[in-house]
This record gives structure tokens, sequence and C-alpha cells, in this order.
């Protein structure tokens, strides 16, 4: 039974020393599954710039680099990070003005 592409982020499967192109790059489908969000949300972080991604083939087939998508997350947690810290300082009364 395969893993799922979670349980399989950050491996690889070498033959003599090649790295599998099956395994270097991700469907759209897999990296929304991955991040559990919709298709649709999917193509908008593409389309946005915020995942960084490669159109291939006559019919324009979607790709995203492992390593795209590891640094996509890592940027993710960064940011999460920061706005707890900034939200952290804040008085407690600043999101609800009166």
């Amino acid at each position: 039974m395969p893993l799922p592409v979670a349980a399989t982020l950050g491996t690889s499967c070498h033959t003599k020393g090649a790295f599998m192109p099956a395994d270097r790059f991700l469907t759209l489908t897999d990296v929304g599954e991955t991040l559990n969000i919709t298709p649709a949300q999917t193509y908008a972080l593409v389309r946005r710039g915020d995942l960084k991604a490669l159109k291939i083939g006559g019919r324009g087939q979607w790709r995203v680099e492992r390593t795209e998508l590891e640094a996509y997350i890592q940027r993710m947690y960064d940011e999460t990070a920061r706005f707890v810290a900034e939200s952290s300082r804040r008085p407690a009364d600043a999101d609800n003005p009166s």
C-alpha cells in the first residue's frame, strides 16, 4: 500500500544515484492533499506566486517541485511565528476598538 504524499515528503528514491522524477515533482492535486486544501486554493497559491510551480507539456500541466513545497511550508511557519509574536505584544483590547 503506497504511503500518502505527506508521509513521503523529504524522501527520495534513488536508482544508481539519480533522483527519480516521480519523487521530485508533485501535481497540484498532490500539493492540495498535502496541505489539506482544495484544488482551487492550490491553483490560487500558484497563480499569486506564493508557491513556485512550472507549467509543462502541451496541455499545460502544473508541477510543484517538492523542495518548493517544503520552502513554502517553512515560509508559512515563519509568517505564523511572526504573527503570533506581534499579536502577543499588542494590548488585549487593541482587537476590539470601542
